[in-house]
């Protein structure tokens, strides 16, 4: 009995949960019907009887096909999707690789299979079958995102589920080289500029001028033929080039070797000819592209010349050539010229700032004391920004010096000063560095950052103000103080001369710089310290503030008794300081020009422990190796013979092999050109 009222043995319809209640409401509501047109009339009840039977039995039926059709659908449809996802995972266009936990290949789908030639693969590892996807895979098997890799001449889009053992892999190699060929297409946008032809052309004739032209011409034309990019003439010292982006690569690669060319065969003939080029790509709006050309073009200049810029927007840029030290080839006209500038800038400001960078120098204390009095020539209030904190003994004296001067002590503030003081008319002067994030107040300058003014005597790097009003970034002189000394001849005779304090500062910041005149300097140099020295400039004094204080003197000997030579570099040499000992950047900078006295030293490097949990790096050269470019593969920057980097969060022993990648890189880049030279 149990068996026959089983679901098993009831109709197709009243297995469905729902149409077995619709069928009992309708029974129910039959038999309720039923029972009350007997008790009204026996005929009546009769009729009605018929009628429910055989309604009833007409939708029973119907409801029986209905679930017996939908049923047989459904196994249909899932017999159909059965033998679908069978098909699809033998016919699909997309590779599947199933491997056990032993790592032995359980099943290969047949679309991966010819990409492994006639091999049995079945129950052997992916290393055993192919050691190249093997390696692949082992190298993005925690990768939980797409990845495409170039495997037997083929690029994949591939993606390991790690959980289910399984490797998905599509063939796109002609999609990849439909954007690549894209990618190769596209437009790149050059500035070439002849930075020092008027210089040179000054003293020509005619003839020579004319032959020159044509020599740079010539050889400009046959390097653009050689790589394939059109180059065209638009002014004397001014060209305009386009290339493909394939064919920049080409020429990266070749490391624009026709800076070298040029440069060299020109200085055979005793007028040296460099050249500086700022290259532009990645964008589809042309004219974005000839801005950003131009910027980096003045990039290239504000570094020195005689190299290439390369970078597309919101990208970090390329730097080749800068091998040599820039030549001297501003004029004093330029310097009357931002000489009166600099007093139209002072006439709009009703207050003006100066801040040097964060660990201040004598160049940088020197330079802020002669805008401030180039200032007050113009009758203008100018203060100059110093931090609190206790500095290098040299830098030390200078500031107590300053702060005994009556006259003088009042303009000297603190950042926290600086920003009560300010307004929105104000002018901020940065003077000895161009990195906003090196000034002695960020804050200042982000107050300030629409009126700011630049003077500098370091070579240009990336970062650097957005809008600044005026730039005077000279890397030929000496120091920001000899920038600084030129603009008083052009001041009025009226006004107060330089005091004795400020010229002495000021010669004792050009004096640092140039290793007692021993580097960087040129006549501009010379002519500078005579007219400090014309204006009251205090040689003994001079000599009491550079006077080394014992403990520091006996730090930089420490430093350099651990000098070792960098291996494979046997012209260098490094020092590595304590971990746990902080030293003064200028001892670790002293310690940098102490050590290129000695024999076969071109460069120097010097790695110490600063405030603040920073490693710094300063880094010195006879010109021989070009340390600037080490320190910005480190995040720094400098000169040819002089540069410096801090990095955060690094241990000493870190730092020192990030040091010797870096160097290795450079000397790589510059390889291919030491090998042609030779």
């Amino acid at each position: 009995m149990k068996k026959l009222f089983s679901l098993t043995n009831l109709p197709p319809f009243l297995k469905n949960n729902v149409l077995r209640w619709i069928a009992l409401a309708l029974t129910v509501l039959s038999i309720f019907g039923l029972v009350v047109s007997f008790l009204y009339n026996l005929t009546a009840g009769i009729v009605f009887l018929v009628c429910v039977c055989s309604l009833l039995s007409y939708i029973f039926k119907k409801m029986n096909d209905l679930s017996v059709s939908t049923d047989n659908y459904i196994s249909d449809l899932s017999y159909r999707m059965h033998r679908g996802e069978q098909e699809t995972l033998l016919e699909m266009p997309v590779g599947v690789l199933m491997i056990s936990e032993t790592g032995a290949i359980e099943w290969v789908n047949p679309y991966l299979t010819p990409y492994f030639g006639d091999q049995d693969l079945l129950g052997k590892t992916i290393e055993e079958v192919n050691e190249e996807l093997a390696t692949i895979v082992e190298n993005n098997w925690d990768n939980p995102d797409y990845a495409t890799i170039k495997w037997n001449d083929h690029y994949f889009t591939m993606l390991i589920q790690k959980e289910y053992r399984t490797i998905y892999m599509m063939d796109i190699t002609k999609y990849y080289q439909i954007e690549k060929d894209y990618n190769d297409e596209k437009i790149a946008i050059g500035q070439v500029f002849l930075d020092n032809y008027d210089e040179i052309t000054q003293s020509m004739t005619d003839q020579e001028i004319s032959n020159l032209n044509n020599y740079v011409t010539n050889e400009l034309t046959k390097w653009a033929q050689e790589f394939g990019l059109f180059i065209k003439q638009v002014d004397e010292d001014h060209y305009i080039m386009m290339a493909y982006s394939k064919i920049l690569k080409n020429i990266e690669d070749d490391k624009f070797s026709i800076l070298d060319q040029i440069r060299e065969s020109t200085s055979k003939q005793n007028y040296p000819l460099t050249l500086s080029i700022g290259i532009a790509y990645g964008e589809d709006n042309l004219n974005d592209l000839s801005e950003q050309a131009q910027s980096d073009l003045d990039l290239a200049l504000g570094r020195g010349g005689d190299q290439v810029v390369v970078k597309a927007k919101d990208h970090e840029a390329r730097f080749y050539g800068g091998k040599t030290n820039p030549m001297e080839k501003r004029t004093r006209v330029r310097a009357r010229m931002i000489s009166q500038a600099l007093q139209e800038l002072f006439k709009e400001a009703d207050t003006i700032f100066v801040q040097g960078h964060s660990q201040p120098d004598m160049d940088s204390i020197g330079a802020g004391l002669g805008i401030r009095r180039l200032a007050q020539m113009n009758d203008k209030k100018c203060y100059v920004v110093i931090p609190d904190g206790t500095f290098h003994s040299d830098v030390q004296r200078l500031i107590d010096k300053t702060k005994e001067d009556e006259a003088l002590a009042e303009y000297i503030i603190t950042p926290e000063e600086a920003l009560q003081i300010a307004t929105d008319n104000s002018l901020l002067i940065m003077v000895d560095h161009s990195k906003p994030s090196m000034s002695v107040s960020k804050e200042l300058y982000e107050r300030l950052e629409n009126k700011v003014m630049i003077i500098d005597h370091h070579r240009r790097g990336e970062e650097f103000p957005e809008n600044p009003v005026l730039v005077y970034i000279e890397p030929y002189a000496s120091s920001t103080c000899e920038l600084i000394t030129e603009m008083f001849e052009y001041q009025s005779q009226d006004a107060q001369p330089v005091s004795k304090l400020e010229a002495t500062a000021m010669l004792t910041g050009i004096f640092v710089d140039t290793k007692q005149f021993t580097l960087r300097t040129g006549t501009r140099t010379f002519d500078a310290a005579s007219y400090l020295r014309s204006a009251g400039a205090d040689s003994e004094e001079m000599q009491q503030f550079m006077r080394e204080n014992p403990d520091s003197y006996m730090a930089r000997m420490h430093l350099i008794s651990k000098a070792q030579v960098i291996e494979g570099h046997e012209n260098m040499m490094y020092v590595a300081g304590e971990q746990d000992l902080t030293y003064d950047p200028v001892t670790a900078a002293q310690a940098a020009d102490s050590m290129l006295n000695m024999s076969g030293v071109d460069a120097s490097f010097v790695i110490t422990r600063r405030p603040e949990d920073l490693v710094g790096i300063s880094a010195r050269s006879n010109g021989e190796v070009n340390v600037q470019r080490v320190m910005e593969e480190l995040g720094g920057g400098g000169h040819l013979s002089s540069g410096a980097t801090q990095i955060a969060g690094k241990t000493i022993e870190e730092v020192v092999a990030m040091l010797m990648d870096a160097i290795n890189e450079v000397k790589n880049e510059e390889a291919p050109e030491e090998s042609e030279d030779n």
